[in-house]
């Protein structure tokens, strides 16, 4: 019977590497992996260490600046900026309005237009927000939930027009409607037609757009919301299993969409306790995906997620000290397999 070592070996012996040593600053050689040959390793399942045997040998994490103000016009300069300065990935922030399908000039409007995000009312606007990015080689992150469908449909619509096809269009649409009755509140339809409107995105998706993430599991607004990290994950892999079903019972196979389904886990303070947050998802994510759902795609049975550090965890007083919050926060994530 081949080990779990012996596994991950083949594995990493596959897997392109980032040029230069690995090694300390002593120049002594740092081995890929450790633990014992019947440990838990990287690649393997159930992914406890983490999706990918050569992990950050082959890519660094992709970085992403949150980013959203006033006009379209205002954004997009703000993006080229993030661009220029190394960022491999945009993540767009809309205002509150864009967020509960409201347009600007709505008196509900009054004072929220642009103040947290950027303000998306029409196509003209979505164009105006992309202009000059070459959207077939950045990926593009969009936390937009209700009114999700349109905005994505914006979205692509404007990247076509620019001459990026659908199918060249990588990135993830948020697209949680569960987190928004439990956590976030930024709710429109009753739950029924919301959820409609996010099996519809998963099957448009797995049809059309092979590189697009069509829904970001969050489970970082509901530990904003006060949640423990046990009942952040729990109700994070609850609304994971219930979006699965959801896909399935509309007739797709699970291993045509659960690849595209990512993750998002808020990073908190309590460093250790975090660390075994992220492995244990992982982990029951991997065996409920095999055991409960038949998915057998490797891709279907890895967790991929994003992690943001704790909000809640900064104060106003002593503001330097959040540097060293966010540091151990960040630690966590990457410590944990992420």
């Amino acid at each position: 019977m081949t080990s779990p070592r012996e596994l991950w070996e083949a594995a990493y012996k596959g897997s392109p590497l980032r040029p230069g040593a690995f090694e300390t600053m002593s120049g002594i050689p740092l081995e890929p992996v450790y633990g014992p040959a019947d440990g838990e390793f990287p690649g393997v399942f159930p992914f406890t260490r983490g999706p990918y045997a050569s992990m950050y040998r082959s890519k660094l994490w992709t970085m992403r600046m949150f980013a959203g103000f006033g006009t379209a016009d205002d954004t997009n300069w703000r993006f080229k900026e993030i661009i220029r300065a190394g960022g491999d990935g945009l993540s767009t922030a809309f205002d509150m309005p864009t967020l509960l399908g409201i347009d600007s000039d709505d008196v509900m409007a009054l004072g929220e237009v642009g103040r947290c995000g950027v303000a998306i009312d029409s196509l003209a606007d979505m164009e105006d927000l992309y202009a000059g990015i070459d959207l077939g080689s950045i990926t593009t992150s969009m936390t937009i939930n209700s009114p999700a469908a349109v905005i994505f449909a914006m979205f692509v619509a404007q990247a076509e027009k620019a001459g990026v096809s659908r199918a060249r269009l990588g990135g993830t649409l948020q697209n949680d409607i569960l987190k928004e009755y439990q956590a976030q509140k930024e709710f429109v339809f009753p739950p029924r037609p919301s959820m409609r409107l996010v099996r519809d995105t998963i099957t448009f998706t797995a049809a059309e757009m092979p590189r697009w993430h069509s829904v970001s599991i969050s489970g970082y607004h509901i530990r904003e919301a006060g949640s423990t990290a046990v009942e952040e994950l729990a109700f994070t892999l609850a609304n994971g299993f219930a979006y699965v079903e959801l896909a399935t019972q509309a007739g797709l196979a699970v291993d045509a969409f659960a690849p595209r389904l990512s993750f998002f886990f808020n990073a908190h303070i309590d460093f250790f306790e975090e660390i075994a947050k992220y492995r244990a998802a992982r982990r029951i994510w991997a065996r409920w995906m095999h055991d409960r759902y038949g998915a057998t795609s490797d891709r279907s049975l890895q967790m991929r997620f994003h992690t943001q550090t704790a909000g809640v965890s900064l104060t106003a007083q002593q503001p330097e000290v959040n540097i060293v919050r966010t540091a151990i926060e960040a630690l966590a994530g990457v410590l944990g397999g992420r």
